[in-house]
């Protein structure tokens, strides 16, 4: 059967034991790309081009995990276009999106600039996925869409009443290196991905002279540190961005070819995204640095020279001529 035939397609997982966080973050990108749960380890999604690049790219990351994965073409009788059809039908989520924006229009009053911000934020977050997975358009976007219109208005009368319409998410503020050098940084102890590559950052790129503190609970954050990786905290996930990204947008890194690859590596693993072929050696790489490590400093001490190494390797490859 010819891929270009058929109007669906599907991806089948079957995992090894002891695959469980393989399991999630494949699942983390199956999600953000809106494929429907036929059973356990079966999705479906439309028979698109860029959407069977993605599969088949999760498919060859699950591989390489030692797991076994297909990816095969769908052909559908008119009964079962309807029923798959169905699956995509996203006018539910757009009304429960509706229903939110109208509670966060009528709190707007009573919230302070920050966590206006914050929820202005989560809302348009999950409109815009929502719009990336809504593969068969029905009624249900519209009302959302004229609702967020009124939110946002609302929302900028709100913030600046004496401003004409600037953006309620004015990005990630530019920051200079040098102010931010001796400082106590913290974030939640026991790190994994996003943590330890930001600890990294921080003391290769940021500041040399950082100190660390590890947290029980973001509650025990010590006035003085800046915290990141956890809500409130000043350098944490933004928007689409995990808290490495946004630490690179922030003190001006993202130029730098080999970090970028770490980037998209840590975004990967962290939330899901476009599968990155390095990923799964680096989360085993920390799976068993973790065991032999008594704790997050010599967990950081034990996998910088493997970031350093990973950014050498993402440098050399965007130096690389297109295949």
């Amino acid at each position: 059967m010819n891929f270009r035939d058929t109007d669906w397609q599907l991806l089948i997982f079957a995992f090894q034991s002891g695959q469980d966080s393989t399991r999630v973050r494949l699942w983390r990108a199956l999600k953000a790309l809106g494929a429907a749960t036929l059973r356990d380890g079966v999705y479906l999604l439309p028979n698109r081009s860029d959407l069977r690049d993605a599969l088949l790219e999760l498919a060859e990351s699950a591989r390489a995990a030692g797991n076994q994965a297909y990816h095969l073409p769908v052909a559908a009788n008119p009964e079962e276009q309807a029923h798959y059809h169905s699956l995509f039908d996203r006018d539910t989520e757009y009304r429960a999106l509706q229903g939110n924006a109208e509670t966060l229009l009528g709190q707007l009053p009573g919230l302070g600039e920050s966590e206006l911000l914050k929820r202005l934020r989560q809302i348009h977050r999950e409109a815009d996925q929502l719009r990336r997975t809504d593969y068969f358009p029905g009624p249900g976007r519209a009302p959302l869409e004229a609702q967020l219109a009124r939110l946002d208005s609302a929302a900028q009368a709100v913030l600046s009443p004496d401003e004409p319409s600037p953006e309620p998410d004015a990005g990630i503020a530019r920051l200079e290196p040098t102010d931010y050098r001796g400082r106590l940084w913290a974030t939640r102890a026991a790190m994994w991905v996003d943590r330890v590559a930001s600890a990294w950052l921080i003391r290769e790129f940021i500041d040399p002279d950082a100190r660390f503190v590890w947290l029980a609970t973001p509650a025990d954050c010590p006035a003085e540190a800046l915290g990141f990786d956890f809500d409130g905290a000043a350098f944490t996930h933004f928007g689409e961005r995990v808290t490495f990204e946004v630490l690179l947008a922030a003190f001006s890194l993202e130029r730098d070819s080999g970090l970028a690859g770490l980037a998209e590596m840590v975004h990967f693993l962290d939330v899901g995204g476009r599968p990155i072929a390095e990923a799964a050696g680096f989360e085993s790489i920390l799976t068993g640095a973790k065991q032999q490590c008594a704790d997050d400093d010599a967990l950081l001490a034990r996998v910088t020279p493997v970031l350093h190494d990973l950014r050498q390797a993402f440098e050399q490859q965007s130096g690389r001529d297109p295949a």
